[in-house]
């Protein structure tokens, strides 16, 4: 069995160049094709451009996703007026968004039942937004797409709404666990917003 390969010799054409005596081969014509410039150029081209979408995609990607800090989180919510809404002190707020999404706006979690929990507070699709032509409940009236950009007012109104229709903050597992019926202050502390 010969070693076969295609390689570009020239600008007009492409060669079959085998292992064995290619100079024998192309006088009698076996296992040398010729292929146009244009097929070489195209191939490099897709190439190249698979690459830079790849490195594109990378960025924005980057770019889109985006972890605040423990303070500034703290002032977003204290202008949202989080602070003592439903009778949840601002420190309930912050220790939530950290147990549930690590203050990352593009968090997504894919729940067994399929639905996706979105954003710093990871909202549920099921209920809460509308992911798309699924029967979604959509109680927030937005599209889950919205909670999970660096603008946190969507995501701080449907979690208000969640907060009051539900009763509480029971809705968030990462509050009932870590936070709920603890001395929250630490929180804030440190983080110069107004109580």
């Amino acid at each position: 069995m010969q070693d076969t390969h295609l390689s570009c010799l020239s600008p007009t054409k492409w060669s079959s160049v085998s292992s064995t005596d290619s100079t024998e081969k192309s006088a009698s014509g076996a296992g040398t094709r010729n292929l146009p410039f244009q097929f070489c150029l195209r191939q490099a081209l897709r190439m190249k451009a698979v690459g830079i979408l790849t490195l594109i995609g990378c960025l924005v990607t980057g770019a889109e996703s985006k972890i605040y800090t423990r303070c500034k989180l703290a002032k977003i919510f204290s202008r949202a007026g989080l602070d003592n809404y439903w009778g949840f002190s601002l420190g309930n707020w912050i220790c939530m968004a950290y147990y549930e999404s690590g203050y990352n706006t593009t968090a997504q979690t894919v729940l067994d039942d399929g639905s996706i929990d979105y954003g710093i507070f990871q909202i549920n699709s099921f209920a809460w937004c509308r992911r798309g032509k699924l029967k979604e409940n959509n109680y927030c009236h937005v599209a889950c797409s919205a909670l999970i950009t660096d603008d946190l007012t969507d995501a701080i109104i449907c979690a208000r709404k969640i907060v009051k229709e539900t009763q509480g903050m029971n809705y968030w597992q990462g509050w009932k666990k870590h936070c709920e019926g603890r001395d929250l202050s630490e929180w804030k502390k440190g983080c110069e917003v107004v109580s």
